[in-house]
């Protein structure tokens, strides 16, 4: 097998215009045989998005109560996709199933996976193409990580001419009940379609045409990334730049298959290119950062001459199930950066622990932190970029709360108030922006 997995976010599947575009970018490349379809998208702000209805029925449905409206609005929406293709999808059977299945499992992922499946079924009847059920063949394990029989299972299903349809976002058991990923996840299934099919590339079309170096929502003429690596999108996407997944690189990464990021209302931009290594005379690809941390800073004097301190403060965390993100340490110091939704209402009762087995001479909790990634495979080979990132914020008026430099030498970590956000980022965009 060889040729293009294409996936189709849910803005690019919203209505029967959106469809047919989505066709017509198909038909224009006759590589382009793998096609992962997400659950339609909201055609405009009234809209209910389909996954939350389908929510809604299951919660109804396991309270035993009257679950026909979501039903109704669901039944309603892709009867007026089939009407307007022009294709004789029969939704009141898959409904019917549908609702014999929604009362079995007592886990919603079943009915989150609806969407992506009734998409993929009338998709594939629209395009002509093979339908397969990604709970066939897609496998987690035990554990509900992906279970590496599935590349192997998959491509079986994918041999042969003519075009395949895999819907995204779930895959089974090993007891064969459903299994969808995260929010977002027909990104990582668009990877093991790819994977499984020993595809060139991967293109993921959406509605941006690929990365910028900053949050537009932040610097609004932020350049595109023409490419970028698996590595750097990775830092970029965890700290908040969300046109992928942040997991979707690791299927293709180790059969180095490319990643093209396009948009399906302009596909003749050139979007964004993901490849395992690149060369670049510049030493920052992007820019990105989020609020929602909180620093719990720690000191003792010779603090450094203590076997075993860090040990012991890590071990308080994880008694109360709290991972960090990033320790800077000094010799008498260690600084903890851990996001709020993993701290939550933990704080104070790590704070005792921490005073209880490391005895520190002052610890304290720092919240309403702001973290921003400046990302670069460049930057080990170039000199003053943090020299320059200090002077931007110096000159911005900001106040660098903490700063962390990774052994990689591919990002510079740095940390700031949650209102100093916006500027922190525009003050280093604008800094490097002449970099790239």
């Amino acid at each position: 097998m060889k040729g293009i997995t294409c996936k189709f976010g849910g803005t690019s599947l919203a209505d029967a215009d959106c469809i047919r575009a989505v066709e017509a970018i198909i038909r224009a490349n006759p590589d382009r045989r793998f096609i992962v379809p997400s659950a339609p998208g909201k055609r405009n702000s009234g809209d209910k998005k389909i996954t939350d209805l389908l929510l809604a029925w299951h919660d109804l449905a396991r309270k035993g109560l009257d679950a026909s409206q979501p039903a109704e609005i669901i039944r309603d929406r892709y009867t007026e996709l089939a009407r307007e293709l022009g294709v004789s999808f029969d939704i009141e059977r898959h409904l019917d199933e549908i609702a014999k299945q929604v009362a079995v499992f007592s886990t919603p992922d079943f009915m989150a996976s609806r969407g992506e499946f009734l998409m993929g079924c009338l998709l594939a009847e629209y395009l002509g193409a093979t339908f397969v059920d990604p709970a066939e063949c897609i496998k987690f394990d035990e554990e509900g990580l992906l279970d590496t029989r599935t590349y192997e299972l998959l491509g079986r299903r994918l041999q042969g001419p003519g075009l395949f349809v895999v819907p995204g976002f779930y895959g089974s058991r090993p007891d064969g009940s459903v299994k969808t990923f995260s929010r977002g996840g027909s990104d990582v299934s668009g990877s093991i379609v790819a994977r499984a099919a020993q595809a060139d590339l991967y293109e993921n079309w959406t509605d941006v045409s690929g990365f910028r170096m900053a949050d537009p929502r932040i610097v609004p003429d932020a350049k595109r990334i023409e490419v970028i690596t698996y590595a750097e999108l990775r830092e970029l996407s965890y700290m908040g730049a969300s046109v992928l997944h942040d997991e979707a690189i690791f299927p293709v990464r180790e059969p180095g298959i490319p990643i093209h990021i396009l948009n399906t209302k302009k596909p003749d931009e050139p979007g964004t290119l993901i490849v395992a290594t690149r060369t670049s005379k510049f030493p920052v690809v992007g820019i990105a950062g989020r609020k929602g941390f909180t620093m719990i800073h720690i000191e003792k004097a010779l603090m450094n001459k203590e076997r075993g301190f860090g040990r012991r403060v890590l071990s308080v965390l994880e008694e109360h199930g709290v991972s960090f993100e990033h320790m800077p340490t000094g010799i008498d110091t260690i600084s903890l950066i851990v996001r709020d939704d993993e701290l939550d209402n933990h704080g104070p009762a790590v704070i005792k622990g921490i005073e209880r087995v490391c005895e520190p001479d002052r610890v304290t909790l720092a919240p309403g932190l702001a973290v921003i990634a400046t990302v670069g495979q460049g930057m080990n080979h170039h000199i003053g970029v943090a020299s320059r990132l200090c002077t931007a914020l110096a000159e911005a008026g900001i106040n660098l709360r903490v700063i962390n430099q990774g052994s990689s030498e591919m990002n510079i970590i740095i940390g700031v108030e949650e209102n100093d956000l916006d500027g922190a980022v525009r003050a280093i965009y604008n800094a490097f922006a002449d970099w790239a």
